[in-house]
């Protein structure tokens, strides 16, 4: 993808003038994972959040479905000095896909079970808060598991005719029991086998807020605080929850901003 690069932490060079340069994508597609590069040390503010850097000045935020660009990146250099990134963000086409024989109560839920719902998604997002120093998003990913794509990001789900919110990940279709590997290194933040709408629900910490969620396992294999190295096994797929067949939904987030797989993938060849 043109002006696609990822920035990669060097290895330290020999003593000389400092870098004070601050490198960003020019534009990116909706669904974005960003990540750029700005002099050692420097402090870092982004739709009001004030951004981690590594030691030698890597950042990465998220792009969220529908936002409007242009976005600006706010970065104060170490000796004051001050440069606003400016990113075009190019829309996308969010085609209408519908999912018929869904299970009734997962559509339209009674309140006992509204509840839950609610209960179990604060847990997921109270998850998804973490803000660890560490760099694994900064390797390429890999794929979970090698099988057809069955449902991409950001399309509208019509689902039994009624319409829900947007797909907020990819789905593999796979056999029930296919190992699902960890996509990037990390660690494991939450894991519980039997949510309401997700069934068996991993999710893996990848550092500065960047997180993969692993939907509709029929096995997890990993704990709550446990790290995994990229293609570790972490479970495998099933039809748990509200699924009309086997099949891995595997999401990406920076934060509460949900990001396509799919370019991050990509942003890896």
């Amino acid at each position: 993808m043109p002006g696609w690069t990822t920035p990669q932490d060097p290895a330290p060079a020999a003593a000389g003038p400092a870098d004070v340069r601050v490198v960003f994508p020019a534009s990116v597609p909706q669904g974005s994972m960003v990540l750029g590069k700005v002099p050692a040390g420097s402090r870092v503010e982004y739709a009001g959040r004030a951004l981690r850097t590594t030691g030698y000045g890597t950042v990465v935020f998220g792009i969220g479905r529908d936002q409007a660009g242009p976005v600006q990146v706010a970065v104060t250099r170490p000796d004051g000095s001050r440069e606003v990134a400016q990113i075009a963000v190019s829309p996308r086409d969010w085609p209408v896909q519908r999912v018929d024989g869904v299970p009734p109560k997962t559509v339209d839920p009674p309140p006992t079970i509204a509840a839950r719902i609610a209960r179990e998604q604060a847990r997921v997002v109270a998850a998804r808060e973490r803000d660890d120093d560490r760099a694994d998003f900064a390797r390429p990913f890999a794929w979970p598991l090698q099988g057809r794509i069955s449902g991409r990001f950001g399309h509208q789900r019509v689902y039994n005719g009624k319409p829900g919110s947007p797909h907020s990940g990819m789905d593999i279709a796979a056999a029930t029991g296919t190992p699902v590997q960890a996509p990037a290194a990390g660690v494991v933040t939450f894991a519980d086998p039997d949510l309401y709408l997700t069934g068996g629900t991993v999710l893996l910490d990848h550092g500065f807020g960047i997180s993969s969620n692993f939907l509709h396992l029929s096995r997890i294999d990993v704990q709550v605080g446990q790290r995994v190295e990229q293609g570790q096994v972490i479970g495998a797929v099933g039809a748990t929850g509200r699924a009309t067949g086997p099949h891995l939904h595997w999401g990406i987030n920076w934060f509460d901003v949900r990001i396509d797989p799919l370019l991050v993938l990509e942003r890896g060849r």
